[in-house]
């Protein structure tokens, strides 16, 4: 019997010293990497890469533009998700669905008023750059569209 506590005695002694152990090794690598002069840096890309994937991952299909039912309910729920999302503090993803509904909206001048209006300055910012970058989109696709129409039209020719 006594050498059984024996042994229940060594392995709990081993379960600690294991357990301070790697506790050590968890702070020494932890100090180690916030100590690295690129570390704010490399975190800040990681973080950014990580928000770029989930808004690509969160792109929203577009509506039949020529359902104007469908084009009302989509621009209706872009704008909730989007007053939603930024109320919880998920703004880049707020921005994405408010940009959404601007560019289905039928006078998207006057909701860009509204937005600036209601929306904090670094937010609406944020809104017309979303823009800007979904102009420069559409017109990269539709030059690239437009390249591969042309060939294959000029292969129709042929």
């Amino acid at each position: 019997m006594d050498s059984l506590t024996n042994i229940g005695k060594t392995t709990k002694i081993a379960v600690g010293v294991a357990s301070a152990l790697f506790l050590g090794y968890c702070f020494y690598f932890d100090h180690k990497r916030r100590s690295a002069k690129d570390f704010k840096k490399k975190l800040h890309e990681k973080r950014q890469e990580r928000e770029s994937r989930k808004v690509k991952k969160n792109k929203t299909k577009m509506p039949d533009l020529t359902d104007h039912e469908a084009v009302q309910r989509y621009f209706l729920h872009e704008i909730q998700m989007g007053e939603a999302l930024i109320s919880q503090g998920d703004i880049s993803n707020g921005v994405e669905h408010l940009a959404n509904a601007v560019i289905v909206c039928g006078q998207p001048t006057q909701l860009l008023q509204v937005l600036q209006q209601t929306l904090p300055a670094e937010v609406f910012t944020m809104l017309i750059h979303r823009m800007r970058e979904f102009q420069s989109e559409v017109v990269t696709q539709s030059a690239s569209t437009g390249l591969k129409l042309a060939e294959s039209t000029n292969d129709d020719l042929e």
